[in-house]
């Protein structure tokens, strides 16, 4: 993803971008499971992405999100609203459920193009807006979410 503008040298900023990756990396293997139609395989990735999304989404929506909302209010609604449309989809398979609803399959990859969509806007201009903006007390309030958020990746930055 992007490191034109050095957003990634924050930790807070570096983890998120890693989520991202990770995720990425994840709906590659969605598409595989999808065009060979096997559901149970898209169920159990997705699962997956939702394990790696959900202290990451609590991240941004309590702590990045809020900093960023006095100055672009529209746009973190956006966000945030496009977070909601991907867990509700995702969240039909929680529980190691297969859904059965024979849309559901097409829904999740239509929830998942508009995800890639929805990182490039984080990382193009959510991040490197907030390192321009953010200053010391917000960064703090980030980490300090992200300590109570943990992480679903090994190594997570410290």
């Amino acid at each position: 993803m992007c490191e034109y503008c050095g957003c990634q040298s924050l930790a807070s900023i570096d983890e998120l971008t890693r989520e991202h990756d990770e995720v990425v990396r994840l709906i590659s293997h969605l598409r595989s499971a999808h065009q060979g139609a096997d559901v149970a395989r898209m169920a159990e990735v997705a699962r997956r992405i939702s394990t790696v999304l959900a202290p990451h989404t609590r991240v941004e929506e309590h702590g990045l999100f809020p900093a960023l909302a006095p100055d672009f209010p529209e746009q973190i609604a956006a966000l945030e609203a496009e977070h909601r449309h991907v867990e509700a989809v995702l969240a039909e398979c929680a529980d190691d459920v297969t859904p059965s609803d024979p849309s559901w399959p097409d829904r999740l990859m239509a929830a998942m193009a508009v995800l890639r969509e929805h990182i490039l806007k984080e990382q193009d201009g959510v991040f490197p807006a907030a390192l321009a903006t953010l200053g010391t007390e917000d960064w703090e309030a980030v980490e300090e979410v992200r300590a109570r958020a943990g992480g679903a990746l090994p190594g997570r930055a410290a």
